[in-house]
């Protein structure tokens, strides 16, 4: 078992950045596969970047390349999302994913994750 916690959400303005952190626990959490998602009322969890357990291979929606960076520090078992630039379309309920494989390239759908946080709310102001 894994549990995933998210922090540094808020409210911001436009054209502010933030910092996500996703410290996990649990037996072996530095071995798996990382996931940023986010979710508005009324729609389906997207996906926002996703890195490996090694740290190497990262991945990002469309959206987000170039102002969203994911990052790891496996010595601390924390997952991070330094987000950029941020747009009030970025204002979501962010949640961390944990993915037991792995190995491989980074995943971007929900049922590719095998345990999730409580998520933390980023608001954007224009």
């Amino acid at each position: 078992q894994v549990q995933l916690v998210e922090s540094g959400g808020g409210l911001v303005q436009a054209g502010g950045s933030l910092r996500l952190s996703c410290a996990a626990s649990g037996s072996s959490s530095s071995y798996y596969a990382m996931g940023w998602f986010r979710q508005v009322p009324g729609s389906d969890r997207d996906f926002v970047a996703a890195i490996s357990s090694s740290g190497r291979g990262t991945k990002y929606a469309d959206s987000v390349r170039g102002r969203f960076s994911i990052s790891r520090d496996n010595a601390k078992n924390t997952v991070y999302l330094q987000i950029s630039r941020l747009e009030p379309e970025d204002t979501a309920l962010y949640y961390c994913a944990a993915r037991k494989d792995g190995q491989g390239l980074p995943r971007s759908t929900t049922r590719d994750y095998d345990y999730w946080g409580q998520g933390t709310q980023v608001t954007v102001s224009s």
